[in-house]
């Protein structure tokens, strides 16, 4: 599965390296575009008729191409215009081939019984919506018409998935080559449907020239870098992870985390517990290793003495400030020791309250790699700057803080963006509204850190870490609890690694 993502840009650079490579030129390319558009809206709805709306650019091209190819196939056919293609333009061209009597787009109104084709624009639009498309886009929103749009639905940013003023509300999508970020980013992917990516020609080879930095997650993506037990490991070898508990009516949360690292494949797991709250911790234990851990002296013998590859610190920690100063100090104390620490939950507010000192630990001399895993309020306190501009996208925001902190940072969400301080990113496509139960992201902290203390690297684990976390919801479907999660990894792991 091709999970490169292009912004509008960078899918323009494709087309113009495609057409100048051969062997389709611009105008069989936009052939081939409306061929599969065509294809799918003839499968789809047989016996339906077809309104297709056509802009003055490339994608009213496409909608020529079409409108001509389902007349061809008999199916009844009206073409609405907004605008004329250019002239000596492939859209031109496409219009011109067209037998059918073209009506402005001021005129039109949903047929009954008919599918709308929305080429109006595509996913290059950067202006709103407003006068005759957004009257159309009224229109079929008012009548409930079926709507297959081509490239994107008009009015979604390709770049951001924001709502340009208005936007049709397509049941298909058809793309072209890759998808774009507003493909899978809130609110432009509720507007898109069904998703399909047609190959119309251009080589993959087109690729290594852009270098494309993002990309839908899926395994294709980090499936080479997943953990592989060979035949001689042992525990320890399998990577130990450590986390962090709260208080006696706080130890919850940690023990989710706990059980997460050592389903995702952890060969140890230890909960470092206050002393109050260490008998209510052994009574819900049993094979993660339960150590008492009250100062930062008795923590820094731990880590010394057992060398772990990966930490959890946050959940169920609460906010006070000395919870803050242990933070502080364990990144110090981690330093040349432990590779990874994924700071969650309460740790991202204190990163908030005292952001200069935890970036500046962050970037101590043999620190850990951190990975943060905020939702969009504890975005919002860490990095306000960001949060409140409101002409960045989700994207842009989870790829600023993780350069401005040079950590992996995990923006959840429904279209939870995974972000490298290297300027990578992944969106998230797999996600389930069950997962919005309490202790479900405790549980993803703990499969990052598992995963991370085997040795992947930290964009590959946080993105693997994402994807398995919603794979586990989404087949369980109604009714899931956080305690369910961990549980449900095993399956999904034997699938992964019989690949």
């Amino acid at each position: 599965m091709a999970h490169e993502l292009l912004t509008p840009a960078e899918m323009g650079e494709a087309d113009r390296l495609a057409i100048e490579t051969g062997p389709f030129d611009g105008m069989a390319l936009m052939r081939r575009a409306g061929a599969a558009v065509a294809a799918v809206v003839l499968e789809r709805y047989p016996a339906a008729s077809a309104d297709v709306l056509c802009g003055p650019g490339n994608n009213g091209g496409d909608g020529y191409v079409v409108a001509r190819l389902l007349h061809a196939a008999g199916m009844p056919v009206r073409v609405w215009s907004l605008g004329t293609p250019r002239p000596g333009a492939d859209a031109a061209t496409a219009a011109a081939e067209s037998p059918l009597e073209t009506k402005p787009l001021h005129d039109f109104a949903p047929t009954p019984g008919a599918v709308v084709v929305d080429a109006l624009f595509g996913a290059g639009l950067s202006k709103s919506i407003e006068g005759d498309a957004a009257r159309a886009i009224e229109k079929c929103d008012r009548a409930c018409v079926p709507v297959i749009a081509v490239d994107l639905p008009s009015g979604v940013s390709g770049e951001s998935g924001s709502i340009l003023g208005a936007s049709f509300n397509a049941d298909i999508t058809v793309t072209f080559f890759r998808k774009k970020p507003g493909h899978l980013l809130y609110p432009g992917r509720q507007r898109c449907g069904e998703t399909i990516v047609a190959e119309i020609g251009i080589a993959p080879g087109v690729l290594a020239a852009i270098r494309p930095a993002c990309f839908e997650n899926t395994p294709a993506l980090w499936g080479a870098l997943f953990p592989r037990p060979a035949a001689e490991t042992h525990k320890y070898a399998r990577g130990h992870v450590g986390v962090f508990s709260g208080g006696p009516a706080s130890t919850g949360a940690a023990r989710l985390s706990a059980r997460g690292a050592a389903r995702a494949g952890a060969g140890a797991v230890t909960l470092l517990s206050p002393g109050n709250a260490v008998q209510v911790n052994a009574a819900h234990l049993t094979s993660i290793i339960l150590r008492k851990a009250d100062t930062p002296e008795e923590i820094a013998e731990w880590l010394g003495d057992r060398k772990p590859a990966a930490l959890v610190f946050g959940p169920g920690l609460g906010l006070d400030d000395k919870v803050g100063d242990l933070a502080l100090k364990l990144i110090a104390a981690s330093a040349g020791i432990v590779r990874h620490i994924v700071f969650d939950a309460d740790a991202l507010t204190h990163l908030s309250r005292r952001r200069a000192e935890f970036l500046a630990a962050f970037g101590m001399p043999g620190a850990p790699q951190i990975v943060l895993t905020p939702h969009e309020g504890e975005f919002a306190r860490a990095f306000p700057e960001l949060a409140g501009n409101e002409s960045l996208s989700k994207l842009d925001r989870a790829r600023k803080a993780a350069a401005l902190a040079g950590a992996t940072l995990i923006l959840k969400g429904p279209d939870t963006v995974i972000a490298s301080p290297d300027g990578r990113a992944a969106i998230n496509a797999n996600a389930t509204p069950w997962l919005a139960t309490a202790g479900s992201g405790d549980v993803l902290a703990g499969i990052a850190a598992g995963l991370l203390a085997q040795g992947m690297p930290s964009f590959e684990a946080a993105c693997a870490a994402v994807w398995l976390h919603a794979e586990a919801g989404s087949r369980f479907g109604p009714g899931l609890i956080a305690e369910d999660l961990p549980d449900l990894l095993p399956p999904l792991l034997r699938e992964r690694l019989s690949r």
